[in-house]
């Protein structure tokens, strides 16, 4: 589908300087004036060209470290890696110098990654927060006419979600209208988090980042999810240019 009704507004690109450290996933950028030894964030962003994820965590957090991962298409690709423990732990090392808080982001597909390393207690422990855009998708519980999302999908992030409620952890969920059919949507899987957590969304109408049209917004503790209107391609790719703006949540 295509949609002409809002304007989709996209960033430029720009060189990101800083130090960069290559690794097997891709490169960290370190920012500039980085002293060796000093404490500093990382924010490790799953799915999207890197460039941009440096560009909008160098806006957000000035004096952070990321490290943009673009593996290919499909969950699984993202998910397969960061099922061993080391891997995470792998990037933790390269940037050698101590990590003080570590930010998890995903784009759609993205959130692979992301549900390994959160199902791993002690590489979940390290994560300060994590920022989901357009990007919870699950299978469907059998029979899947009943439509109800797979709670084995879902299981590290509902986790992770009650941390953030309790305010032990920050998590921001962003979601479009897209429903693809075969699997459960990112409206559908986000349904089932606020279910269980006893939380219902609270409708709004504002425009958000990019031309994006905010529909809901709800929010407990340190839980925030939001969602836009939208059932396009175009829709779908404003959630990896709303990422600094999903950034700034974390400050």
């Amino acid at each position: 589908m295509v949609e002409n009704t809002r304007e989709h507004r996209r960033l430029d690109r720009r060189d990101t300087p800083g130090e960069r450290i290559s690794t097997r996933f891709g490169e960290i950028v370190l920012p500039p004036h980085a002293k060796p030894g000093k404490p500093l964030p990382l924010v490790v962003h799953f799915h999207g060209e890197p460039w941009l994820a440096d560009q909008s965590v160098r806006e957000a957090f000035p004096k952070a470290a990321v490290l943009g991962v673009q593996l290919g298409s499909g969950s699984r690709i993202y998910a397969e890696p960061f099922r061993d423990p080391a891997a995470f732990q792998e990037i933790l090392a390269a940037v050698n110098r101590p990590v003080s808080k570590v930010y998890l982001t995903a784009f759609s597909a993205g959130y692979g990654a992301v549900r390994e390393i959160l199902r791993q207690p002690e590489n979940a422990a390290r994560v300060t927060g994590v920022a989901l855009l357009d990007g919870i998708h699950s299978g469907y519980e059998p029979p899947e006419e009943a439509r109800k999302p797979m709670a084995s999908d879902l299981d590290s992030f509902m986790q992770y979600a009650r941390l953030a409620v309790a305010g032990r952890a920050r998590m921001i969920i962003l979601h479009s209208e897209i429903f693809p059919g075969a699997y459960a949507s990112t409206t559908e899987t986000t349904d089932a988090l606020l279910a269980a957590l006893g939380l219902k969304r609270h409708a709004v109408l504002h425009w958000g980042p990019h031309g994006m049209q905010m529909l809901s917004d709800t929010k407990a503790g340190h839980l925030r999810v939001v969602g836009f209107a939208g059932n396009s391609a175009p829709d779908h790719i404003d959630h990896l240019h709303a990422l600094e703006w999903a950034l700034r949540y974390f400050d």
